[in-house]
């Protein structure tokens, strides 16, 4: 799979975690067989369990050898078990959040693809063709809802930014903005991968997330929602209802995930090398609190 690099201006190869595997569970007729029981919560909890465990902490010297994770953006400690070592804190300074306020910042470590959502509210995502609606489980909730009804029109001929994080990424998240939330709500689901090896299945729907409304300063009414992928039984937000531009909204557990955001028309400009990669099909690599785009004015 090949990403584009923003700050080398290069392109890089990069590989799917697990894939091998992946391929068998999505390919192969045995594994398709299993493939129920591997996306059950249940399997996700038991995986998270162990990644809990002390006995864990064994497969972090490889994990970081085989993924060229740089040990010095993160706190210098010991690590308790995996999922303490996953669920990692930057160190100060690592991250430069850009407080300028008309720029929009990305809010994880993660590879980008934009969307110009179209007349028909439908959003083009790993090879599948689906609408906000469904993004946002409309007509199919359970779970928790604060706040206003959501109307998916609202977001029609604005952008759907898919920020996807890999099992190498940073994997706790930021506000892109100042703001407070005015909805959020849980939808569940079964946990498939986010990986491309299974466009053929509705993946977004199916997976559980979390859909959080906000109302920012400087771009107006703002969708994000959380993913959880394969083997990511958790998503843990903290529960503020006022927030500030870089501030730490939450983080994933163990495994690949996605956030994905929400704009209305008219209120920010990408930046230009994040849609020509985008309307070639290929990821941009950006990191937690970089700029992504600006303010329309």
């Amino acid at each position: 799979m090949k990403v584009y690099d923003r700050q080398g201006k290069t392109y890089i190869e990069i590989q799917q975690y697990g894939q091998e595997k992946l391929q068998f569970l999505y390919g192969n007729p045995l594994g398709r067989m299993l493939l129920k029981l591997v996306i059950s919560p249940v399997t996700s909890r038991i995986y998270g369990w162990y990644n809990r465990r002390p006995a864990s902490a064994a497969k972090i010297p490889a994990f970081i050898k085989e993924h060229g994770i740089r040990m010095e953006d993160f706190e210098d400690r010991e690590y308790r078990s995996f999922s303490d070592f996953f669920t990692r804190k930057l160190r100060p300074g690592a991250r430069q959040i850009d407080r300028n306020e008309n720029a929009l910042i990305s809010p994880a470590d993660a590879k980008l693809l934009a969307y110009e959502i179209s007349d028909g509210l439908m959003i083009r995502v790993k090879e599948s063709d689906y609408t906000v609606a469904e993004l946002l489980g409309c007509g199919d909730r359970k779970g928790s809802e604060t706040g206003s009804r959501i109307d998916p029109a609202d977001f029609q001929g604005g952008r759907c930014l898919v920020f996807r994080l890999c099992m190498d990424d940073y994997h706790r998240y930021c506000f892109m903005d100042r703001g407070r939330l005015t909805a959020r709500y849980s939808i569940k689901g079964k946990l498939h991968t986010v990986s491309s090896i299974s466009k053929d299945h509705k993946i977004y729907k199916e997976n559980s997330r979390v859909v959080n409304v906000y109302q920012t300063e400087h771009f107006g009414r703002v969708i994000q929602i959380e993913v959880g992928a394969l083997l990511v039984g958790r998503i843990r937000n903290r529960k503020v209802r006022e927030f500030e531009k870089g501030e730490e909204k939450g983080f994933f557990e163990p495994g690949g995930s996605t956030i994905i955001v929400l704009l209305q028309k008219g209120v920010a400009d990408l930046d230009e090398d994040i849609v020509r990669m985008s309307a070639e099909g290929i990821e941009t690599i950006v990191r937690y609190g970089e700029k992504i785009g600006e303010r329309h004015v």
